[in-house]
């Protein structure tokens, strides 16, 4: 504890500029309370030297002072944070025999985690929202109070979890409890002054979930949920999570039969007939973009891990690799790569390179192996096999900005065929990494002004940079509003030192260069499952399975609809003719089912005028089928489907 009458006083320097003297000790509280009454009952914590801390955490440095309120993004994480713990209060309420484990803030909410001897269920979800509200109502102060190891032991008697992790607690690490009426909870904080400030909140779900994400710990029970300020922010998100549910791409997958996974192969996909065109399609299109400026090769699957143990990966990454046994050692000296990288090191480093020759662009379409835990799995989304639409760089050093400033529109626009638009954010060293304090200075300076250059907005993300190197990340926004983690640019120091590549300079030495690690779609597989979720499943016409359905009205005009069919075709239209016997209404409705851009119905009128009746799809019910002279129709798809155009217009 802090002993104010000794210590030195601390500074405070306000926004404004002003300054306030306290002692340490000082709570926030007090100080904000100094700036203005009103302003303390609106206070949801306060910003101290860029650390969020609670309005009941005792001041101990001088630095920059700000208060949070609702409308400081941050307080937000707050805010959940505080949800998660009413919801450990409820619970523990409604189920004493309930063992308490984490409860934190995550991006969309909040949860917490219990072991109990039965799952919850939905009913249990709904009682302990109920009880949450109570708790709210009786406008519980967080109270903090700072304990000794022993006091925290004795509080936490009936709790092995939280004594799992105060055992973890270093020796000078202040510990902290937070009690919220009943409930006391071994935590750092920070929270809200009281529990009447979550109004707005919603549980959403239970899963089960490893203790501390360990599939060989027992298997805890994580309530989900998630908190806002605002009403109107609370609905607008629970409609964004139904959309969301309305496209979850594993429901969509089996309608309208793109892909399956089996427990033969866990975490690989079996693409089907329909799948596979997308897929295909998908691949053309990237290898339509890299034709010009890239150089596409092929690698080795299986590798000896002396490779591994050069590039770092055998001793950062090898939990996640699959490792294949040598029956001549007896060992796992083997395993299938989980990425590109050190594969095209080995071919750069075949042949003598000239400076003429830089930027080099390696481009791969390789399958992948990473072996996630089976938990971990999810669809299209979390796979252990996977292909990446993956380029490594190798560049000299005063090539970066240029090639950054490349790479960057590269992957803009590759998205904005999408109708996916992107943010960026720059990612410094992690704790775990290879190299030296100043190779990652270096990196980090030379990316750093290289996306500078390029006048676009970015948000720091420091520590989130790969092992080797620093990097630029894409978080695509898809048509809901979600941000999906897709597209890279790494700048790499460390293994052209550790693979000695080198090329030849002007001045006819050997040279060092750098390696830029470049991904657009990221996997192939996730980019399809965000695909299928951005579009519902409704894919514009370059990207459907099914661009065109033909329907006679009847048997008598199939010879017509063959024609149709055949013309379509051979123009390169994905096209099926469905003549069988069900009602017209009926195969219309299948094809509005499987989502099929385009069905032309043809009868009596159009065999004798050689046209076809467009019905598009998301139309409506009300559309009436618009009536075109069949090569018109035709080329207007062809278009459509050249063009890769995000919109169906071949019916106007």
């Amino acid at each position: 504890m802090i002993d104010s009458t000794q210590a030195a006083a601390l500074t405070l320097t306000l926004p404004d500029g002003s300054q306030r003297t306290v002692a340490p000790g000082t709570m926030p509280s007090e100080v904000v309370k100094s700036i203005g009454e009103r302003l303390l009952m609106a206070a949801v914590a306060v910003e101290v030297n860029g650390a969020i801390q609670d309005l009941v955490t005792p001041l101990r440095t001088s630095g920059t002072f700000r208060v949070l309120t609702e409308r400081d993004a941050t307080s937000l994480d707050v805010l959940r944070h505080s949800a998660a713990h009413i919801l450990a209060t409820a619970v523990r309420r409604l189920r004493p025999d309930a063992k308490i484990g984490f409860g934190p803030s995550i991006d969309e909410g909040f949860y917490y985690d219990f072991e109990v001897a039965e799952p919850f269920t939905p009913d249990d979800l709904a009682a302990f929202e109920s009880e949450m509200r109570k708790v709210v109502a009786e406008k519980y102060p967080f109270v903090r109070e700072e304990v000794s190891r022993a006091q925290a032991q004795l509080r936490f008697t009936d709790d092995p979890l939280k004594l799992e992790r105060l055992s973890e607690l270093g020796e000078d690490e202040i510990i902290s409890t937070y009690t919220d009426g009943p409930f006391i909870d071994l935590c750092r904080g920070p929270h809200v002054p009281d529990t009447s400030r979550l109004k707005h909140f919603k549980l959403t779900h239970t899963a089960g979930a490893y203790w501390r994400g360990d599939s060989k710990r027992q298997m805890l029970q994580r309530i989900y949920g998630t908190a806002f300020f605002k009403k109107d922010e609370l609905d607008a998100h629970l409609l964004r999570i139904e959309e969301a549910r309305k496209r979850d791409h594993r429901v969509l997958g089996r309608q309208l039969d793109l892909f399956m996974m089996h427990q033969f192969s866990p975490g690989a996909v079996f693409w089907t007939e329909r799948g596979t065109v997308v897929y295909n399609a998908l691949n053309d299109f990237i290898r339509e973009r890299q034709r010009d400026d890239f150089h596409e090769i092929k690698t080795p699957l299986l590798y000896n891990k002396a490779l591994w143990e050069i590039s770092g990966h055998w001793g950062k990454y090898k939990e996640n690799m699959f490792l294949v046994l040598d029956n001549e050692t007896g060992e796992h000296d083997f395993s299938l790569k989980p990425m590109n990288c050190p594969s095209h090191y080995l071919l750069y480093q075949s042949k003598k390179h000239s400076y003429r020759e830089l930027p080099l662009r390696y481009v791969t379409f390789d399958v992948l192996h990473r072996n996630e835990l089976t938990g971990a799995l999810s669809g299209l989304t979390r796979v252990r096999q996977f292909q990446q639409d993956d380029c490594h760089v190798f560049l000299r050093e005063d090539q970066i900005t240029d090639e950054v400033h490349f790479l960057l529109k590269f992957i803009l626009s590759y998205y904005e065929t999408f109708g996916l638009t992107a943010k960026l954010k720059f990612a410094t060293r992690p704790e775990v990494r290879i190299g030296s304090d100043e190779m990652w200075d270096r990196a980090e300076s030379s990316l750093k002004t290289a996306l500078e250059a390029t006048g676009m907005e970015y948000e720091l993300k420091e520590g989130d940079g790969a092992f080797y190197g620093p990097k630029i990340d894409f978080d695509v926004l898809d048509s809901i509003g979600r941000p999906w983690q897709l597209g890279t640019i790494q700048l790499d120091y460390s293994n052209p030192e550790r693979f000695d590549l080198t090329y030849v300079g002007e001045d006819n030495s050997a040279h060092r260069p750098v390696i830029i690690h470049r991904a657009v779609s990221g996997s192939l597989e996730r980019f399809i499952a965000i695909l299928i979720e951005h579009f519902a499943g409704a894919f514009p016409v370059w990207l459907a399975p099914e661009q065109v359905r033909v329907l006679p009205i009847t048997d008598e005009y199939n010879g017509y609809a063959e024609q149709v069919t055949k013309q379509l075709h051979d123009a390169g239209i994905r096209v099926h003719l469905d003549a069988r016997s069900e009602t017209l209404k009926y195969r219309v409705a299948e094809g509005a089912r499987m989502k099929v851009p385009y069905m032309v119905v043809v009868g009596k009128r159009e065999a004798e005028q050689g046209t076809v009746s467009v019905n598009v799809r998301g139309a409506g019910k009300e559309q009436k089928a618009n009536s075109l002279p069949l090569d018109e129709f035709v080329s207007r798809v062809v278009k459509e489907d050249k063009s890769r155009t995000l919109t169906l217009e071949a019916h106007g």
